[in-house]
């Protein structure tokens, strides 16, 4: 007997549905799916080889994992799923995608293939019906998503779909339709935003992964952290208006949209965590934060 078998019984003959003990009340509210709101995480990802770096980014991950609380499914929006319009997978079964090239082989030997959760997926296009969300049957797992979730859940056992980056819309776009979507965090939906705050290829230091940051990275990762703690949102989303330091940090918004879907659905009342703190090649932040 399912939840909604349960409450019907219940709203027939409440004296039948009583009539079961309480040892079979437990067995059959067990397997009710959680409707707590679930906690959020911003990851910045990075470069593709964290996925088989042991530092202390990785470690960070994985420490991560044996704590937070296991949800329901995980909706990822990854920097590297940009589409022109808005797209959600309801692909049961999705695939490794190998979203690069020019790397290390054995970043190729990985696979992590949860299933997706077509239902709650689709729930996602009912709830933000107004932005006029499209079905995707065929999306697998970009390295945005694979590349972290490997550390924090690595038996790949929580379902996993992934909402697209309309590469066509501007910032506040992307910061209200979040904020349509809010609600399924009560569906015991974990929402994962992948990107980088700072994310400025054309400054990396390739041969370095531990370089010095550039000053600019610097201030603009420690801006974006002032504006999260004060809960001016706003500013962040009108980021260009936060001058040269910004430009630098973002010239392209791939990376940073997903921060910005993680704190349209966070609620005053919440608290965030910064859970890393570091740079990487120079001009890549690697701020890491839950709100909860």
């Amino acid at each position: 007997m399912d939840r909604k078998e349960f409450l019907k019984l219940m709203a027939i003959s409440p004296v039948m549905a009583t009539g079961f003990n309480l040892t079979e009340f437990e067995k059959i509210s067990a397997t009710f799916p959680k409707s707590k709101k679930m906690p959020m995480l911003f990851l910045g990802h990075g470069h593709p080889m964290n996925a088989v770096f042991d530092n202390t980014f990785t470690r960070t991950l994985q420490q991560l994992g044996t704590q937070i609380e296991r949800p329901n499914a995980i909706m990822m929006i990854s920097a590297h799923w940009e589409t022109r319009g808005t797209y959600v997978s309801v692909n049961p079964t999705p695939r490794t995608i190998y979203d690069f090239g020019g790397f290390d082989e054995r970043l190729s030997q990985i696979k992590y293939e949860p299933k997706g959760h077509p239902t709650l997926a689709r729930e996602v296009s009912e709830m933000a019906s107004q932005f006029q969300i499209i079905e995707d049957h065929s999306m697998g797992l970009d390295h945005g998503a694979w590349t972290v979730l490997k550390y924090i859940f690595p038996k790949a056992d929580i379902p996993v779909f992934q909402l697209s980056l309309d590469y066509t819309q501007p910032s506040a776009y992307h910061f209200q339709l979040a904020q349509a979507l809010k609600r399924i965090r009560e569906r015991g939906v974990m929402v994962i935003g992948s990107g980088n705050i700072v994310h400025n290829l054309n400054k990396v230091n390739w041969f370095n992964i531990d370089a010095k940051p550039a000053d600019w990275a610097v201030e603009f990762d420690e801006l974006v952290k002032q504006k999260i703690n004060q809960y001016d949102f706003n500013t962040l989303v009108d980021y260009k208006k936060l001058g040269s330091i910004a430009a630098l940090s973002i010239p392209t918004n791939d990376h940073y949209l997903p921060m910005l879907y993680v704190l349209a659905m966070t609620e005053k009342n919440e608290a965030v965590k910064y859970i890393y703190e570091g740079y990487q090649y120079a001009s890549l932040s690697m701020r890491c934060f839950q709100v909860y």
